[in-house]
């Protein structure tokens, strides 16, 4: 088996880590651009596409029969299909590509097809991972609790009821919670938060994942916590 990985550097070293070389029997290239995937890729193989989300037209480019992940953190599969508005896609599966979230013990995944489930465990058994199914929603399960998570503590600290690592002591002591809400803030990154709320804010209109300005304010000036 073959694996092309399309992402940035950040998030080729997070898959690197999850899925080491020198597995028997399975080879990868990592691309880092758009652009090389026509002359890199052939039918057969297996990708995984961190970055298919920014440019829902390159799904025309996979052949029906190949399998291909995408990242779906902030994009419903089906919306995904309807933008590349394809009679006859690739087998297409959802997965959480969001930096610290990817290289988990289980890969969270969504199907647009669920007879593309046997496919799905082929795969996940020859890269020895763990999969969890999920809906097909705009931010899966975990991007959508954990960054809903983050925004309630956005708002503590906008209205200056505690500080950062007050809120992150608090929240690890008082609901056994592995990490604080600011430490993942920091590990998947703002702009990755911000981008997931909105789309789930979008999709929902639900008060729970409106964006607070603090955080706005903090993603608009690329800054981190």
């Amino acid at each position: 088996m073959h694996i092309v990985v399309l992402s940035g550097p950040e998030m080729a070293s997070e898959f690197k880590q999850k899925f080491p070389e020198g597995k028997e029997g399975i080879s990868y290239t990592f691309l880092h651009s758009h652009n090389l995937l026509d002359e890199q890729l052939k039918p057969t193989d297996v990708v995984f596409d961190f970055l298919l989300h920014e440019q829902p037209e390159r799904l025309s480019m996979y052949a029906p029969e190949q399998v291909v992940f995408c990242n779906a953190a902030t994009i419903q599969l089906a919306a995904l299909l309807q933008k590349a508005q394809l009679e006859e896609p690739c087998t297409l599966i959802g997965f959480n590509g969001l930096p610290s979230l990817f290289n988990r013990p289980v890969l969270e995944v969504s199907l647009w097809d669920t007879s593309c489930e046997a496919k799905l465990t082929e795969v996940c058994e020859a890269l020895g991972t763990e999969y969890l199914l999920v809906n097909d929603r705009v931010g899966m399960v975990t991007p959508r609790m954990i960054c809903m998570i983050i925004n309630e503590a956005f708002y503590t600290l906008q209205e200056q009821t505690a500080g950062v690592e007050d809120i992150d002591l608090g929240m690890k002591l008082g609901t056994n919670y592995p990490k604080g809400p600011f430490e993942w803030a920091r590990q998947i990154g703002t702009a990755n938060v911000y981008q997931v709320l909105q789309a789930v804010y979008e999709d929902t209109k639900e008060e729970r994942y409106k964006i607070c300005p603090l955080l706005k304010t903090m993603y608009l000036r690329s800054e981190a916590v």
